[in-house]
Parts: structure tokens; C-alpha cells; sequence
């Protein structure tokens, strides 16, 4: 059985749709989103709508602190950047009830197939903190009982190795190349996935996971998406100039 994990979609419609094209054509039969729906895009009640879709009874999601904040979970924008907290208030105007309820009940982490899935890190969900290196990434393998943990929230991909207690080593995976996960003994893994709506590693293709639970093995995909057409409704909806240019250089 194959999962396809995504995380920050942030209201880019083309990029979730050219990711899940890829999935169900790679033979995905499950998803999780790891939040972050909304922010920053201009397709937010699309986006979750077509989520819910996917997700279905089994599917596993968790809140991101755009969704919190969309909501009015209790998430202050005073630590977003200008430009992300023009974004959020745009789109409380857009989604509807419905989805705002729905973006507010997300729990802040999953635990399913052995592994544990937060949209942050694991040690303070709420908090909202990145996991931007191995210090990072040490703490966040001790706060999670499991050995896999699979996060987002960086925008950036990274595959963390843990042995012994030791101080994680970090891993670049090749796109589209499957890294074996085993998390026997005294080894675990941090997967940092990287976003689907807004890339920021120098690569402005769609990113997510593709976790084959058979062969435990995980792969980053890397996916082309119309980025002309996402950012153009950027442009059109008035929100920051600068979110349609970070997705055309994917920075």
C-alpha cells in the first residue's frame, strides 16, 4: 500500500492537483496532509474541499498554524510576516463555515502505521516549531515514542537519520529516488516533506511523499504544476505581490 504525504498546500489548487494526478497514478490508496491547507494561496475553500475528498474515512490530517490562524484557533498572527498575515485575514473572508470548523478540529498530530504525523515538531506542537537541523531534529526523535516521524512546516525536504541516541545526520534525498526507512533498533527516521503549494528550496516544482508501506521505503516527488496560472490568481485576488514571485522561484 502506497501513502502519499503532503503538507503545505497553502491554497495553491494547481500544485495539490497536479500531486494528486501523480499519486493516483503511482497507485496511492491513502493520503495524509500534514497542514497548513490555507495561507498564502488563492484557492483556500478549494483546496480543503477537495482534501476532504481525498482524505475520506481513512485518510490522516493534522493542523498547521495557517489553518489555526485562518480559524481563529487561538493563533496570533503577531509572529507571521506581514505579507502572511495580509494572506490569513483575505482568507478568513473566503472560506466558509464549514471549512473553518473543519480547519479548527484538526487535531495537531496523528500516530498511524507505526509512525507519528505533526505538521511542526513533536515535542510542542502548538508551538510551532521548525525542525531546520540536527539539534532539531534530536529533540523532535526524543519526543516522538515512535521511530518514523513525518513533518512539514519548512517548506524545504530533509531526511534525518537517528542511531543510538546520537545526534541525527541529515540525508538530501535525490527526487523520485525511494530511501529505505528502517526503524529497527536503535534507529529512527525524521522525514522533513517538503510543500506543495509553495516550495521554498530552490526547486519551484510541488513536492511530497510517497511512503510505500510494503517495502517501507520513501520516496520525495517532484512535481511541474502551471505556476503561471497559481500565481496569477495570487496577482488577481490582491494579496501579496511577492507570494506569486516566491512560487516562480521557488524561494
Amino acid at each position: 500500500m502506497r501513502l502519499a504525504i503532503m503538507t503545505d498546500i497553502h491554497g495553491n489548487l494547481e500544485a495539490f492537483e497536479a500531486c494528486l494526478a501523480d499519486a493516483r497514478s503511482s497507485g496511492v490508496t491513502r493520503y495524509a496532509i500534514l497542514g497548513d491547507f490555507v495561507g498564502y494561496g488563492a484557492d483556500p475553500e478549494a483546496v480543503v474541499q477537495r482534501a476532504r475528498e481525498v482524505l475520506g474515512g481513512d485518510g490522516i490530517a493534522v493542523k498547521g498554524n495557517h489553518d489555526a490562524a485562518a480559524s481563529g484557533d487561538g493563533m496570533s498572527l503577531v509572529t507571521m510576516s506581514p505579507e502572511a498575515a495580509k494572506a490569513i485575514h483575505w482568507t478568513r473572508r473566503k472560506i466558509s463555515p464549514d471549512t473553518r470548523n473543519f480547519l479548527a478540529g484538526l487535531p495537531l498530530t496523528r500516530r498511524a502505521e507505526g509512525a507519528l504525523f505533526v505538521h511542526a515538531e513533536p515535542q510542542q506542537p502548538g508551538a510551532w516549531g521548525y525542525v531546520r537541523g540536527p539539534m532539531d531534529a534530536l529533540r523532535a526523535l526524543k519526543a516522538a515514542p515512535e521511530r518514523l516521524v513525518f513533518c512539514g512546516h519548512t517548506h524545504s525536504t530533509m531526511l534525518y537519520q537517528m542511531q543510538d541516541g546520537r545526534l541525527p545526520v541529515p540525508h538530501v534525498t535525490a527526487p523520485n529516488q525511494p530511501v529505505p526507512l528502517r526503524s529497527t533498533g536503535d534507529r529512527s527516521w525524521l522525514a522533513v516533506i517538503g510543500a506543495v503549494g509553495q516550495p521554498r528550496d530552490g526547486d519551484a516544482r510541488a513536492a511530497y511523499g510517497m511512503f510505500d508501506l510494503t517495502m517501507g521505503t520513501l520516496a520525495i516527488r517532484r512535481i511541474p504544476y502551471d505556476i503561471d496560472a497559481a500565481a496569477a490568481k495570487i496577482r488577481k485576488a490582491r494579496l501579496p505581490a511577492s507570494l506569486a514571485k516566491r512560487l516562480q522561484k521557488g524561494l
